[in-house]
């Protein structure tokens, strides 16, 4: 990301302080259109949980871009989809808060997918915003990628907002994210930074740690397991200066789904764990000592407790 900042003049030199604009930007599209992946990239850092699995990020998470010409903040949103279900329906209003609370929207179409219904629904939720919105048409790095199509969907659903605010992009190849910035300090302000400038996202480190973990399980469960899980920080103490000492469950729904993540001979949640502590010694100047157990909090997708602790 750094280099080819530097390759568009996007440079931030250490004789140069950061520019005068600020903006916070809700990041809103499908599930799985790439915008957890253009978060990690555009903030250089890893923010957001990355799966397959659709509908992976369920918070609004903050990502920090600080460059010569200000500070963007992101919000990525949870992916939109059609459903009737709490859940859904919780990320949902999530989302439509960050649109209406945000100095500028960037929506990730992806170029791979028809746009159907669900995208309709996101192109009416943003539509009464086109004055602060950008569009970006990911995943122009795929074979099967269809720009045009996105573009005939944009001209029909958001006739009013500008070319120059249409942009193909590969958030995974880091193809055209600068000129996405660009156009998104095009929308910023000028006001004081939100956040000091070597901050890159504002996560506590209870809610990172959680995250890590649901995505070293979701990407090594079954295809119906993922959406049932999610993960209870109990207990977190420093031990020294170099060790956090962490205590944490993987809660499901049902008694069969324990087994299935736990695995034969405990197997799999021992990669868990292993894996998870990899990933956060990555991340944090110390490192992260992880009991993990597996727990069933049966049905908790219909709790409102357990949604509003877990969907902020």
């Amino acid at each position: 990301m750094n280099e080819s900042m530097e390759e568009n003049g996007m440079e931030q030199e250490a004789e140069i302080p950061v520019g005068p604009k600020t903006a916070l930007i809700s990041i809103v599209g499908r599930p799985s259109a790439g915008k957890s992946t253009f978060l990690n990239t555009a903030s250089g850092e890893k923010i957001s949980i990355v799966s397959s699995i659709p509908q992976t990020t369920r918070n609004a998470i903050r990502g920090i871009v600080n460059t010569s010409l200000g500070q963007l903040v992101f919000v990525d949103t949870p992916g939109l989809h059609l459903s009737e279900k709490k859940m859904n329906l919780k990320l949902t209003q999530i989302a439509s808060e960050n649109i209406t609370d945000s100095d500028a929207i960037l929506y990730i179409i992806d170029t791979t997918r028809d746009h159907g219904e669900e995208e309709e629904l996101i192109a009416n939720l943003v539509r009464p915003h086109v004055s602060k919105l950008v569009v970006a048409m990911n995943k122009i790095e795929d074979s099967h990628s269809d720009v045009e199509a996105a573009r005939t969907f944009i001209s029909n659903f958001l006739p009013e907002l500008p070319e120059d605010r249409i942009i193909g992009m590969s958030a995974k190849t880091d193809q055209n994210v600068n000129d996405v910035l660009k156009a998104l300090y095009g929308l910023a302000e000028e006001g004081p930074h939100l956040y000091p400038e070597e901050f890159y996202t504002d996560q506590e480190v209870e809610f990172r740690i959680a995250e890590i973990i649901r995505e070293q399980a979701i990407n090594r469960l079954q295809q119906e397991v993922p959406h049932a899980i999610y993960v209870s920080i109990e207990d977190m103490k420093m031990e020294k200066p170099t060790l956090l000492s962490v205590r944490a469950f993987i809660c499901v729904e049902r008694e069969s789904q324990k087994g299935i993540v736990i695995g034969k001979g405990a197997s799999l949640i021992k990669e868990i764990r292993i894996e998870s502590m990899k990933e956060c010694r990555k991340i944090f100047p110390y490192r992260v000592s992880l009991d993990l157990r597996v727990k069933v909090d049966k049905d908790w997708r219909q709790k409102d407790k357990v949604l509003n602790k877990i969907l902020h």
